[in-house]
């Protein structure tokens, strides 16, 4: 009886912590596909879960950061959806590819054809973007999504560091930089290079002589064997 008591209450406790940790993690947010570099391109996916058990997500609206503007972003067609692409123009233009750009994509909206996002699912909407920003270590993608019964739910709180997340938390993208991203200069390849031969060499140099010493106690154990064979037919004879 006892036992089944405290196999109740660790089982009520067991649902109440995952109840709490829920909200902590079921919530729009913005995943490199690989490493997101500083200065370089990255496909992006906007994670979209239905936190809802009556409604269907029907609308994203995500909105780039306008202090960090990108110049280039392409939604990456998802079957069920329709993107639109919103411009702006920008008070300061960007120079990509030797050429001034004076707008950049300020939000894309993925609207519903079908059923959209239902209860118990979530979508990725997969977005190539470029160049990232090179001055700053994060940017901050806000957030919009719509239901089927028009509620609204807005991820525009942006996350501060040493404080706790916020109910509504901002998608955020961390920005890793260009050594980070695993394309080591030219220098550090040709060195990577030859301490892999210096390696190599050595290992090949420690298996010779391995194999020397193994060769060598071989023929010692050989002649040890034909001298005691050779002791022991004389003193079968001598007997």
């Amino acid at each position: 009886m006892k036992a089944s008591r405290i196999a109740a209450a660790a089982v009520a406790a067991g649902s109440a912590v995952l109840a709490l940790s829920v909200p902590a993690f079921a919530h729009v947010s913005v995943q490199p596909e690989g490493t997101a570099a500083k200065g370089g391109y990255a496909v992006v996916d906007v994670k979209v879960p239905n936190e809802r058990d009556d409604a269907s997500t029907t609308k994203v609206e995500i909105s780039l950061p306008a202090d960090h503007p990108i110049a280039s972003v392409m939604p990456q067609p998802v079957p069920g959806w329709k993107a639109t692409v919103t411009k702006s123009k920008l008070a300061k233009p960007l120079t990509m590819h030797g050429e001034k750009i004076d707008e950049a994509v300020s939000k894309v909206t993925w609207t519903a054809d079908g059923k959209g996002i239902e209860p118990g699912f979530f979508q990725k909407f997969p977005l190539s973007m470029g160049a990232l920003p090179e001055n700053t270590d994060q940017l901050v993608f806000k957030a919009l999504q719509t239901y089927s019964d028009k509620e609204v739910v807005r991820w525009i709180e942006v996350p501060q560091e040493g404080q706790d997340e916020p109910e509504n938390p901002a998608p955020v993208l961390k920005l890793a930089t260009a050594e980070e991203d695993g394309h080591g200069s030219a220098s550090t390849l040709t060195k990577a290079g030859k301490t892999e031969n210096t390696a190599a060499a050595d290992s090949g140099d420690g298996t010779d002589t391995t194999a020397r010493v193994l060769g060598v106690a071989g023929i010692v154990i050989g002649i040890a064997g034909v001298a005691y064979g050779v002791f022991a037919g004389r003193r079968r004879t001598a007997a």
